[in-house]
């Protein structure tokens, strides 16, 4: 049994930096495994609270259980702090009262949202005023709206939203069994080289002012392309990262990346592309457009041979449209919003075949054919249908929802989940999201994530499994 109650000038602590504490505390497995080895929880109050959706949720009950469970608490949380990297946070629960004064100008408050809308960006500010009344409140602080002084964005122009307070996890991927890989090997694609293949990585933060005044540096993107780096590293793969190319300066890392003839020895790869975006296209540095039908077109069948029959994993974060959704409510549920879906079609064009890819083997006989396109999974951001295009959104600290979601599901499903399976996965979480900016437009907007398959097997990628031959 714990001894009763956390001390009093622990509990106020908690107490006094608990909107803080709800905002940026990162509630991963790490920290809950630290706190379980030192009997702070049990394992059932682990399971709660890494059951809520968002990390905040995971914050809020965390922070409600700790006072009640005894005099260490407040030590062992401040230890776990440290060791999983969030030494800040400690400093300040174990910052004397007496240090809490005015915020200077230079610690004022800078924003952690930033929405961007079609007349520019919305640049949310905590004033000093507001930021000393609020200090011991858990409510967000109030925010007052700065317009940037650009022209409006046409139609063919995008944006993204830059929301919520969620984080990545860090937790590292969890390996495939053996007697998982041997009961599942035989009715999925081969996947057991090493590497398992190579991953391509585009990342475009920053925009030329000149040549793309309307498009604004995408805060949060080099967060994303280093959560992905880390995470398809952990899955054994050979991970190239290329920040800020134009758009033909995509097209030629594309055509190289394609060409690499060490893919004849490997068994899939992996493609990401971070930028502004329309339906159908994505935005280079220089304002210019790359279509995402000529992407797909450099990895089929015909464009790209020594990957037939591989599976080849596209993942896009990018809008595709302008339009916000709002969400709707949901009408036999609890009082919450719910996004509409869709579902698309695979846009892939079928193109001309390569003249040297209809060979007839020995004897006159002709080989297999395989369709020019096939074998490929693309996850997108946000939505395309018939009547909406939407917007993807991204947290200027901690990386865009699509891609948070994706490396939790795949640090911590991949090791017995086909691909398709966690993408439905994503789906399911990014539906849950809700945009988290008190005061503007968009205050609860909403994202729907989708994804187009053509792959013809289970896709597991059995992590840091390597059979022994």
């Amino acid at each position: 049994m714990l001894e009763c109650g956390m001390l009093e000038q622990d509990r106020r602590a908690l107490r006094r930096r608990s909107a803080i504490l709800c905002k940026e505390l990162v509630v991963d497995a790490l920290l809950i495994q630290s706190l379980q080895a030192d009997d702070i929880l049990t394992e059932s109050m682990a399971e709660s609270i890494m059951a809520e959706q968002t990390s905040q949720k995971r914050s809020w009950r965390l922070l409600l259980l700790l006072p009640k469970r005894g005099p260490r608490a407040f030590s062992s949380f401040c230890s776990a702090l440290r060791e999983t990297e969030q030494q800040h946070l400690c400093d300040l629960l174990t910052q004397s009262p007496e240090k809490d004064g005015k915020v200077t100008p230079k610690q004022s408050i800078q924003p952690e949202e930033e929405p961007e809308g079609i007349t520019g960006q919305l640049v949310l500010q905590a004033t000093e005023k507001k930021r000393e009344r609020f200090v011991d409140s858990p409510l967000p602080l109030p925010t007052q709206e700065g317009i940037a002084a650009k022209r409006a964005r046409t139609h063919a122009e995008s944006m993204e939203f830059s929301l919520d307070a969620d984080s990545p996890i860090n937790t590292p991927v969890l390996p495939c069994t053996p007697d998982f890989y041997l009961s599942h090997c035989q009715q999925s694609y081969r996947m057991n080289s090493s590497p398992r293949g190579f991953a391509l990585v585009i990342s475009n933060v920053t925009f030329d002012p000149c040549a793309a005044p309307d498009l604004d540096p995408r805060k949060g993107g080099e967060v994303d392309d280093e959560v992905l780096r880390k995470v398809f590293t952990e899955l054994d793969y050979l991970v190239t990262v290329h920040r800020d190319l134009t758009a033909q300066g995509m097209r030629t890392c594309i055509e190289n990346f394609c060409r690499r003839p060490d893919h004849r020895t490997v068994d899939s790869c992996v493609v990401c592309l971070l930028s502004h975006g329309v339906e159908g296209a994505i935005y280079g540095t220089d304002g210019q457009l790359l279509q995402l039908d000529w992407v797909f077109e450099s990895f089929d069948n015909a464009h790209c041979p020594l990957l037939q029959n591989k599976p080849k994993m596209f993942f896009i974060q990018a809008c595709r449209g302008e339009e916000m959704d709002c969400g709707v409510e949901q009408i036999d549920g609890p009082a919450r919003t719910c996004s509409p879906s869709c579902e698309q079609r695979d846009a892939g064009r079928e193109g001309q075949g390569d003249a040297n890819s209809r060979q007839r083997g020995d004897m006159g006989r002709p080989r297999i054919k395989l369709p020019q396109r096939s074998d490929m999974i693309c996850g997108f951001a946000s939505l395309k249908g018939q009547r909406i295009c939407t917007a993807a959104m991204r947290n200027t600290k901690r990386g865009s929802w699509f891609i948070q979601e994706l490396n939790t599901s795949l640090r911590l499903h991949a090791r017995d989940t086909h691909l398709a399976d966690i993408m439905v996965q994503v789906n399911g979480r990014i539906k849950e999201r809700e945009g988290y900016a008190p005061g503007t437009a968009h205050h609860r907007c909403k994202e729907m994530s989708e994804f187009t398959s053509s792959l013809c097997k289970d896709l597991y990628l059995f992590p840091k499994y390597q059979p022994q031959y």
